[in-house]
C-alpha cells in the first residue's frame, strides 16, 4: 500500500535515493556466479581476538554488576585501564574522572562530539577521502562540511608509492577556514589512505587550529597499527592539547569491531559537554564487553599484544601486496591501519560490459569493484564513496582493499586476482 501523506516523508537526512557502497557491493556479491566471495572490502576482521580478552569477556557475564548499567562515562576499571595504558604518550596519567568518556563505539563517540560543540551553521572541516559516517553525524548535529582533499602523487598510476605522499595542500586548508570554522577532524593513521600524518604536517595543522580557535576532533583508532613514526596529535603541546579530543576504539585495537566500544579522551572542558551528549544519545554503553576491555589494557603489554599486532599486520599487507607487484599494478603503500589502496589505472573493462544503471552512473572504481566481484569473486570498495562529487575524479582509478583477513582467505583473493592479467594494458 502506497502512503503519500505529507506527514509520513522521510527526514531530508535519510531521504537520500542514491544506494550507498555497501548495499551495491553486497548486490553484487549475491549476484555473483562465483561463490563463495572473498571479502576483501568492509574492514572487519576475520579472527576472533586472542584467548586472554576473550576470556575477560566470558568471566565478566557471570558478574552481576557486569550485567548491569554501568556509569554514563564509563566503567571506572575501563578509564583507569584507558589512562594508564596512554601515560606514556601523555607523559601524565589522564584523569579518569573528567578526561576520559566510554562510548558506544568510536562512531557514537564521534556523534556526541559533534552533538556536543555543534550548532546549526557551525563549519566543519574534513579531509577528503573521509571514515563515511563523519558526514552524517555532523549533518545531524546542523553543522555544515567543508572538505579539503589529499592529494596522492601525481606518478601513482606508474609507480607504487608510500600512502605518506597524500598530502595537504595547505593553502587550500587555509582558505577552507572562515570565522565559522568550530572543529577540523583528522584521522591517522587515514582510513583509506593508510597515511600516518608526519609531526611536522600535524604541527601546521595545529597551528592553524590554535591560532582560529578550532576544535581538533583527531580520530586515532588505529593507533596501535603504525609502520612508521606516529605522533598523537594531543602530545604535540599544552596549547593543542586544550583544543584536541582524541578519539579511540577497542574495536580496532582488540580485533572485536561488534563488540562497540570507543573512548574520547580530552581536556575537562571539553570532555564534559561530550559525556553530556553521549548521556542523551544512549545514556551508557555496554557493561561486559567494557569490563573485558579494561582487562585487554591491564595484560596487553605483558602478553607483547600490541608488538604482536604490527608484526601480524605488516605481514598480512606484504603477503597480500605480492598479487599486485606480480601483476605490475601499483598500490599506495600503508604506514598504518589495514587497508590498501591500489591503482587500477591500467585495468581495461571490456568494452560494453554489462553494469546495472545504478552502477553505470557511478565513477570508474564503481565500475571496476562490480568488475572484480563478477568476473573473480573478490570484493573492494571504490573509494569515491569517500569523496564529493566535485573531487571524485582524484580517486576514480584506485580500489580499497581489507588485509585483516586469515591468511588462507589473502592466498585466495590472490589466486583468484591472477585472472587480471589479461585485462591489463600499459
Amino acid at each position: 500500500m502506497a502512503f503519500n501523506s505529507e506527514k509520513l516523508k522521510p527526514a531530508a537526512r535519510v531521504a537520500n535515493n542514491r544506494q550507498d557502497v555497501w548495499s551495491i557491493i553486497n548486490e553484487a556479491a549475491a549476484a555473483t556466479p562465483t561463490q563463495p566471495v572473498v571479502n576483501m572490502g568492509q574492514g572487519f576482521f576475520g579472527y576472533n581476538p586472542p584467548d586472554f580478552i576473550i576470556n575477560a569477556a566470558k568471566q565478566a557475564l557471570d558478574r552481576v554488576d557486569a550485567n548491569q548499567y554501568s556509569p554514563t562515562k564509563g566503567r571506572p576499571r575501563l578509564r583507569k585501564a584507558i589512562s594508564d595504558a596512554y601515560a606514556p604518550y601523555w607523559g601524565r596519567k589522564l584523569d579518569p574522572e573528567t578526561e576520559i568518556v566510554i562510548t558506544t563505539g568510536a562512531n557514537e563517540g564521534m556523534l556526541s562530539a559533534f552533538m556536543g560543540f555543534i550548532e546549526p551553521g557551525d563549519e566543519v572541516i574534513i579531509f577528503e577521502p573521509f571514515f563515511d559516517q563523519y558526514i552524517p553525524n555532523i549533518e545531524m548535529a546542523g553543522g555544515k562540511i567543508v572538505y579539503v582533499p589529499l592529494h596522492p602523487p601525481k606518478d601513482g598510476g606508474s609507480r607504487t608509492s608510500s600512502a605518506g605522499e597524500w598530502v595537504i595542500d595547505f593553502a587550500e586548508l587555509e582558505r577552507a577556514i572562515s570565522p565559522k570554522t568550530k572543529m577540523l577532524v583528522i584521522n591517522t593513521p587515514h582510513n583509506p589512505v593508510g597515511k600516518v600524518f608526519s609531526k611536522d604536517e600535524l604541527q601546521k595543522i595545529a597551528d592553524l587550529c590554535v591560532e582560529n580557535e578550532i576544535i581538533i576532533v583527531s580520530d586515532e583508532v588505529y593507533d596501535r597499527l603504525y609502520y612508521a613514526p606516529f605522533t598523537r596529535v594531543a602530545t604535540l603541546s599544552p596549547e593543542v592539547e586544550r583544543l584536541t579530543l582524541t578519539v579511540g576504539s577497542a574495536g580496532k585495537n582488540f580485533y572485536a569491531t561488534g563488540w562497540r566500544v570507543g573512548w574520547l579522551m580530552g581536556p575537562a572542558h571539553l570532555i564534559k559537554y561530550v559525556a553530556a551528549a553521549h548521556t542523551r544519545i544512549c545514556y551508557s554503553s555496554v557493561s561486559p564487553l567494557q569490563e573485558a576491555c579494561a582487562i585487554g589494557f591491564e595484560q596487553a603489554e605483558a602478553e607483547g599484544f600490541w608488538d604482536e599486532c604490527i608484526k601480524d599486520m605488516k605481514s598480512k599487507i606484504a603477503r597480500f601486496n605480492a598479487i599486485w607487484d606480480e601483476l605490475g599494478l601499483p598500490y599506495s603503500d600503508p604506514e598504518g591501519g589495514y587497508f590498501v589502496l591500489v591503482n587500477m589505472s591500467k585495468v581495461k573493462v571490456p568494452e560494453g560490459y554489462p553494469f546495472p544503471p545504478h552502477v553505470a552512473s557511478r565513477p570508474r572504481d564503481f565500475k571496476l569493484a562490480w568488475f572484480l566481484i563478477q568476473e573473480f569473486g573478490v570484493a573492494a570498495i571504490p573509494p569515491t564513496e569517500f569523496y564529493t562529487d566535485a573531487n571524485a575524479s582524484i580517486a576514480e582509478d584506485y580500489l580499497r582493499f581489507a588485509v585483516c583477513k586469515p591468511d588462507e582467505v589473502l592466498e585466495s583473493a590472490k589466486e583468484r586476482l591472477r585472472g587480471l592479467k589479461k585485462y591489463i594494458q600499459e
